[in-house]
């Protein structure tokens, strides 16, 4: 077709457009969406919108369409065949005369996903009943999984990103369900990075707690553990206090730590998706590249960093060698991965679960605390308290049916 035969873009009707919303509703079957413009085509009329929702075998779909010229007469006969051919099909039908499109949506919009295990109707009201009190619309509902827990997405606008996410976090704590809350925009769809800590969050164990069985000095080094948590020392010196009961057990040990390594429920389905999607993955860690560039290879990481046990003469020093990875060096090496991958900082994902893990959570363009202390928690931007990591996924607006499909195309 030559740019003389294209034909002028016809103008989003004005608000003094009169048009009708045209609603069909019964049981879904092949033919339906295809039948009802069949039916209206023979009048003449624009498409304005559409939407269309199948639950449990129910179709409702809606027409936003002009009104036919000449109308009278013309809307009439529409009206009597769209209730005809409607009934042909046992379906339900309903016209409701109006003037131009959808109301605007307002500004500020953004993303609200809800995790449930289960997603009981007394958390969705509560959610829904604070959107509103923030100023926010619900414009749009859908599921993103059934399983391993029920996932669901809102889409809101009038209300800005912060406010509705601080509303937000606070009525999910009270109802023992997640939510997370992220900008709309085409930066959702945009190529990320996702960085995530590995001790308790991409895998199952503490590494360090692995070593020491081997070393025959788990009590001491649960000892350290302890007086780091309330705060006697610091991660850098327990880091060091623990690291040095490992003295003189054998290299070989590494191997056996590495086979002993459980991952997370969910981890590998997380990472492969990630990568189907284009994005790139790393790891930090406060543990060792020991096991860290094990599980890189294992499992086609893009970036890893951690600490180094050193190693004499096959033998574990007690030592780790070049700088420590602690809770900034973490947020210095999202950073440095966000730049080497091209990736801007807004649009970087931090998993982790611990108080070292708070400054990579702040950092990133979205932090999520992953079965986590309650101080992390309460700081990040969204948590995650189902032990499945892959759940994740649906923060980011993937379904599980995409998830599957992933799986099953894959090579």
């Amino acid at each position: 077709m030559s740019a003389s035969q294209i034909p002028p873009a016809t103008a989003v009707p004005g608000d003094d457009v009169p048009t009708l919303l045209v609603k069909i509703f019964g049981k879904d079957r092949p033919g339906i969406t295809a039948g009802l413009f069949d039916t209206l085509a023979a009048y003449g009329v624009d498409v304005v919108d559409i939407e269309q929702v199948v639950t449990r075998g129910r179709i409702v779909l809606c027409a936003l369409v002009t009104t036919p010229t000449g109308a009278g007469a013309a809307e009439g006969d529409l009206r009597a065949t769209v209730h005809s051919w409607a009934e042909s099909l046992r379906l339900q039908a309903e016209i409701i005369s109006g003037r131009g499109d959808n109301r605007p949506r307002g500004t500020g919009r953004s993303h609200v996903t809800v995790l449930g295990h289960p997603l009981t109707a007394e958390s969705t009201a509560a959610i829904a009943a604070r959107i509103t009190g923030t100023g926010g619309n619900i414009d749009r509902v859908f599921r993103l999984a059934k399983y391993p827990v029920t996932a669901v997405e809102f889409e809101v606008s009038g209300v800005a990103t912060e406010p509705l996410r601080t509303a937000l976090v606070t009525e999910a704590a009270a109802w023992g369900v997640d939510v997370a809350v992220v900008s709309s925009g085409l930066q959702r769809r945009a190529q990320r990075l996702v960085v995530m800590d590995v001790d308790s969050t991409l895998i199952q164990d503490e590494v360090i707690e692995l070593f020491a069985a081997h070393a025959g000095c788990e009590a001491e080094v649960a000892e350290v553990t302890a007086q780091a948590m309330r705060g006697e020392l610091d991660f850098e010196q327990s880091l060091h206090a623990r690291v040095a009961l490992l003295k003189g057990i054998d290299e070989s040990v590494v191997d056996k730590v590495r086979a002993e390594v459980r991952l997370t429920p969910g981890a590998r389905t997380l990472i492969r998706t990630l990568k189907r999607l284009g994005y790139q993955v790393g790891v930090v860690s406060g543990g060792f590249t020991q096991v860290t560039d094990d599980l890189m290879e294992r499992l086609g990481l893009d970036f890893a960093s951690a600490n180094t046990l050193e190693v004499v003469d096959g033998k574990l020093t007690g030592r780790v060698v070049g700088d420590v990875v602690d809770r900034a060096g973490k947020a210095r090496l999202l950073r440095r991965f966000a730049a080497e991958a091209g990736v801007p900082l807004a649009q970087t994902v931090a998993i982790g679960d611990g108080a070292n893990d708070l400054d990579m959570l702040n950092a990133a363009g979205l932090g999520v605390a992953f079965n986590a202390k309650p101080v992390v928690r309460e700081a990040a931007h969204t948590a995650v308290n189902v032990p499945f990591l892959d759940t994740v996924l649906y923060l980011l607006g993937v379904t599980r049916e995409e998830v599957e499909a992933a799986e099953t195309h894959s090579d």
